[in-house]
């Protein structure tokens, strides 16, 4: 049984967005003060990559651990809801099978793919020294 009214939860999944999320504009910022330029969101790309640095022939994905299903054990954010399982889980399982099919295709195209966590921006000496190992 959800907690909140039907109306009140519409509310909130509407203003959820897909783009320019709080962690995504954290991560921008990061990249942008380590001196490295990008574009946003290609659309002739799978998956519209968050970040594309098209010298290096290189993308980061930003994805929300709930989301996304970070399937890291010690991932706290990651969990599967409760209440309106027979929704939630096969809606989910389709966001992994998409990051996946998103992932190979551009493997595939010959570009090297990053995904940053949420749960991983906490940590920013971490997530800096990942993102200069992985665009340096």
């Amino acid at each position: 049984m959800d907690r909140i009214t039907k109306e009140t939860r519409s509310a909130n999944m509407r203003a959820i967005r897909s783009k320019d999320t709080g962690p995504e504009m954290k991560v921008r910022r990061l990249v942008h003060g380590m001196g490295y330029r990008y574009r946003l969101h290609r659309k002739d790309l799978p998956g519209n990559p968050d970040m594309v640095f098209p010298v290096r022939r290189a993308v980061i994905f930003v994805h929300g651990c709930f989301w996304h299903q970070h399937p890291d054990p010690a991932c706290k954010i990651a969990h599967q809801p409760k209440s309106n399982a027979d929704y939630w889980k096969p809606k989910l399982e389709r966001n992994q099978r998409r990051d996946a099919q998103h992932k190979a295709a551009l493997i595939a195209q010959g570009w090297r793919v990053l995904v940053i966590w949420e749960c991983q921006i906490k940590d920013k000496d971490a997530l800096q020294q990942r993102l200069k190992d992985f665009l340096g």
